[in-house]
């Protein structure tokens, strides 16, 4: 049976009822928390339950399932994170009566892991394919298992290892790095282990409540109990805990942007968003801890702030390897925009920056030839030992070169760096693809909004900055 077909192929029918595809994942989530709860014998509320729900029909049903809502909503602990300020989006009682049938009709309990994982994951994916604008919430799952396999996610180096994303988005980070793990060891962890794994190791920060929600049960149906700060990140900052490995990938472009944080914790004052969380990054982890970031090629190059805050970033981290990502690699959910990932290590300074080039002369990434993680076998296999690189191992290739400190320098610390010819620009006389062309139109606007934001600081006009 295809799970996600059979899920995925319902929302089309519930279309006609007015609940588009976000809102349908929505309920479902919270149906199938009560099906689960129901296998599993949780306790709940009396008469809030998926039995109770599943005996009525028509208004009743409609009438009890937004009391339903409401109740678990008040709940503590993780029932009530998953309902809090849920609301019920069904208009025809007979379209929640099908819902509910159908989820009845799967024993989910005893669904292996993966499938029910990777069920769940598949809704998200097309959701996010979908929906515009929604690829901020989706990272592309074999990015996500590359970057992993470097940063080497071990939780038995330490009792209180901790892995943290501060914009995690539906948690596909934290996801990624408890599969690892599973993986690596074959599921043959000593029993202590085994709980930090399900509950303790893995957190997060999410500032959309409803996807914080999908989040959560994201998590919950790969056996993970995660705690998802739901607030902002920069705002707020984490005075409590410091993380070992942080692995985040935070909302592209400058919507929310505008507002300088007043946070003492940050050496640079900037109303851009990307170098705030690297500065908020800094700030929680810990010495010795690495970090693994998805950055647009914007903040790279830029001046000023931007400039400032490399400087910062290579002073107290060791900035040891930089990703130029393939044109594409969020198509279809933000096809054209050019990303890199930057991977260091808190406590030593830069000496050397490794830049491996992803990009130059590899076919974009499109519908028809999707992400898949062969693109990035060269890359991970460059990258060399795990966690903690050794420069001395490393060898250059024709896409993998050395960066010295002072080279970097000289460049006034502008690290958009490639070498490779472009061959596509060799006797070319086509334009490049609109996504592509409207792609580097965003970046450069961005990067004018940005500096027109730090004119407007420095002229103390706090109140009027673009966003």
């Amino acid at each position: 049976m295809d799970v996600v077909q059979t899920l995925w192929g319902f929302c089309n029918t519930l279309r006609h009822d007015g609940i588009n595809y976000g809102d349908y994942i929505e309920q479902l989530t919270y149906l199938l928390f009560l099906k689960l709860a129901d296998e599993k014998g949780l306790e709940l509320p009396d008469g809030y339950d998926w039995a109770t729900l599943r005996a009525l029909s028509g208004t009743d049903l409609l009438d009890h399932y937004m009391a339903t809502l409401r109740e678990l909503g008040r709940q503590p602990g993780l029932l009530g994170d998953i309902f809090a300020g849920s609301l019920s989006r069904f208009r025809e009682p007979v379209n929640l009566k099908r819902l509910i049938g159908m989820l009845d009709e799967i024993e989910w309990v005893t669904l292996d892991v993966d499938i029910k994982g990777e069920a769940y994951e598949g809704l998200l994916q097309k959701f996010a394919a979908e929906q515009k604008g929604a690829g901020q919430y989706f990272t592309p799952r074999p990015l996500i298992r590359a970057i992993v396999r470097c940063m080497w996610p071990d939780i038995r180096e330490s009792l209180d290892f901790a892995v943290h994303d501060p914009g995690c988005g539906t948690g596909g980070f934290l996801i990624g790095a408890a599969e690892w793990m599973f993986q690596v060891t074959g599921g043959r962890l000593a029993r202590e282990d085994q709980q930090r794994l399900r509950r303790g190791t893995y957190s997060g920060g999410e500032l959309v409540l409803e996807t914080r929600r999908l989040a959560l049960m994201n998590l919950y149906l790969h056996e993970i109990e995660a705690d998802i700060h739901y607030g902002d990140s920069i705002a707020e900052g984490d005075p409590g805990r410091r993380y070992d490995v942080i692995l985040t990938n935070p909302p592209f472009g400058t919507k929310g942007a505008g507002e300088v944080p007043t946070r003492d914790d940050f050496t640079v004052a900037t109303s851009n968003k990307q170098l705030n969380f690297i500065q908020h990054v800094l700030t929680i982890l810990r010495p010795g801890g690495r970090a693994a970031i998805v950055l647009p090629d914007n903040v790279l190059f830029e001046e000023h702030a931007g400039r400032d805050v490399r400087h910062l970033l290579m002073q107290d981290c060791q900035l040891h390897t930089i990703l130029r990502l393939p044109v594409g690699t969020f198509t279809p959910y933000s096809p054209g925009v050019k990303a890199n990932v930057l991977f260091f290590r808190k406590g030593l300074p830069t000496d050397e920056v490794w830049v491996y080039d992803q990009r130059t002369n590899v076919e974009n990434v499109t519908k028809r030839q999707p992400l898949t993680e062969a693109h990035f076998a060269d890359f991970v296999a460059c990258y060399g030992p795990h966690a903690t690189p050794h420069p001395g191992n490393r060898q250059e290739t024709e896409r993998f070169r050395r960066f010295s400190r002072e080279e970097i320098a000289g460049r006034d610390d502008n690290l958009d760096i490639f070498w490779l010819r472009d061959e596509s620009l060799e006797g070319s006389q086509e334009l490049a693809e609109p996504e592509d062309l409207l792609g580097e139109a965003l970046t450069r606007l961005e990067t004018a909004m940005d500096a027109v934001n730090e004119l407007m600081a420095i002229l103390g006009n706090d109140g009027g900055m673009v966003g």
